[in-house]
């Protein structure tokens, strides 16, 4: 079987580029019988770059809850949250011993970070640089090497940080023996990458995203803001260009899709279009936005869902890091 690894950073909530980007994608792999996956709340991430405990908190019930709601069958997956494996801030130490400074300078990140400083006539390139940012590439590999994952499905801006996993996972491997499969980075260009509100990426950097559980009315209050031209009702329209299609299309079926496509270039009015958007995509959402709710309400039941998860991680996680600080020499005393 295959071992897929999907990690889902807890710091904000779910919008529905999400949803079409990663969610929707990731719970259809998960079905198939050869795939082996593994799926967690990733909230040691979440501290490198929020300070805010209520919004890490929250953002974790509301991320293991959207994943549920839907379709995620923890019965098939392992689904668990990062931090109830202590695993793997302890492999994250033994990977950090095998891995070069050089590197973790040449993280984009951190990179980025240090052109920041630069640019602002900073002495200091460093300043307000955490070794949580600098290392993080360290704990990404941990969450990966931990269960030997195959394949990791991450965007584009990821692709660098899983060379670095396969990397130190080589250098582990040329030391201490064979231990690590060497991940491979999966990034599907296929998947739909939404445009928000403005027309640019959907993204809370720029806060244009549409929450995926917004109520009916504000749902569709959302959807008619998406930004448009000034072609009158009549006048042909081009799908090429328009965040409103993208968004439609996403949801729509093929024969949905190209009858929206005539219709643009028919010339429908802007408030029609976006009326048959926000009903096709509430539509869809009506079902597990009752099921979200349900799991939001009842945290306990969430909880238990993630202890059983991190049981059956560990089942794994515990045995296997056993033996790896048996292979570095921390073994018993005899």
């Amino acid at each position: 079987m295959t071992t897929v690894l999907t990690g889902i950073t807890t710091t904000g909530t779910p919008h529905l580029g999400n949803y079409v980007g990663a969610i929707r994608p990731a719970i259809a792999r998960s079905q198939d019988d050869s795939v082996n996956s593994y799926f967690f709340l990733a909230d040691q991430h979440a501290l490198i770059k929020c300070w805010e405990p209520e919004r890490i908190a929250e953002s974790t019930r509301e991320i293991a809850a959207t994943w549920l709601a839907c379709g995620l069958d923890p019965d098939k997956v392992v689904f668990y949250r990062q931090s109830d494996i202590p695993e793997i801030p302890e492999l994250t130490w033994l990977l950090t011993c095998m891995t070069a400074k050089g590197l973790m300078n040449r993280a984009h990140a951190y990179k980025a970070a240090v052109e920041e400083n630069l640019a602002k006539g900073e002495k200091d390139p460093d300043k307000g640089i955490t070794m949580g940012l600098f290392s993080y590439p360290i704990l990404m590999a941990a969450d990966i090497l931990m269960f030997n994952a195959d394949e990791v499905p991450v965007g584009k801006d990821q692709v660098q940080h899983l060379e670095m996993a396969r990397d130190i996972a080589g250098r582990f491997n040329h030391h201490f023996g064979e231990h690590f499969v060497l991940p491979k980075a999966v990034v599907d260009d296929s998947v739909a990458v939404l445009p928000g509100t403005d027309g640019r990426k959907m993204s809370k950097s720029y806060n244009n995203t549409i929450p995926l559980w917004l109520p009916e009315k504000k749902l569709r209050k959302a959807i008619m803001k998406i930004k448009t031209n000034s072609l009158e009702p009549g006048q042909p329209k081009d799908t090429a260009d328009s965040a409103l299609f993208a968004l439609y299309r996403a949801f729509a079926s093929e024969a949905e899709t190209e009858a929206m496509r005539e219709a643009f270039a028919d010339g429908i009015a802007w408030g029609e279009a976006k009326q048959k958007t926000f009903e096709l995509i509430n539509a869809q959402l009506a079902e597990p936005r009752a099921r979200y709710h349900e799991w939001i309400n009842n945290p306990a039941k969430l909880a238990e869902v993630l202890q059983h998860g991190a049981q059956k991680a560990r089942a794994f996680a515990t045995p296997f890091l056993h033996t790896l600080k048996n292979a570095v020499g921390i073994r018993p005393v005899t």
